[in-house]
């Protein structure tokens, strides 16, 4: 008799590989800074009024590979006042993964949220420091949820198949 105090749970076996990501890469795809009203967007606002400031962030992945991806995150600011656009910057910074371990059906949402959640704080930094040299102060984006992200563009995406789909007469 052995004495063992792993409460009955079978070890993995040999086939079954744990998963696992890894970054091969990542990088700047495209980077944008507009400060189209400069050096009057830099003056100080008489009215102290904040600028409106507009934010998107989207995320794609390809498939490059057996277990390698391309995941891109899109991030997109626009801040502006009533009477001029004070600055307009995008962002899409992308890395390279390879992934392996995670079951086939679960590979889409392991992408779509594991992947940027990744690279989001070096894409959050570069957004950072493109604002501050453009003269504003830093933005600093809040972490996002990407597993929420990914729930609301999987509805979206049931909402338009379910309008494109026909309707009985």
């Amino acid at each position: 008799m052995t004495d063992t105090n792993d409460g009955g749970v079978q070890p993995q076996t040999e086939g079954a590989a744990a998963p696992g990501m890894h970054i091969l890469g990542q990088y700047i795809k495209d980077l944008s800074f507009e400060n189209p009203n400069a050096p009057r967007s830099l003056a100080q606002n008489e009215n102290q009024e904040q600028p409106k400031l507009d934010i998107n962030v989207n995320v794609g992945a390809q498939q490059m590979g057996d277990d390698q991806f391309e995941v891109v995150l899109t991030l997109t600011a626009k801040a502006e006042r009533p009477d001029m656009v004070m600055f307009n910057v995008e962002l899409i910074y992308a890395g390279i993964f390879r992934i392996t371990g995670v079951p086939q059906e679960h590979m889409h949402p392991f992408v779509m949220i594991e992947c940027p959640r990744m690279i989001f704080p070096f894409a959050r930094n570069i957004l950072s420091e493109a604002t501050r040299n453009g003269g504003f102060p830093p933005l600093m984006l809040d972490p996002i949820d990407f597993a929420q992200l990914y729930r609301q563009n999987m509805a979206q995406q049931a909402a338009k198949q379910g309008e494109d789909a026909p309707k009985p007469n």
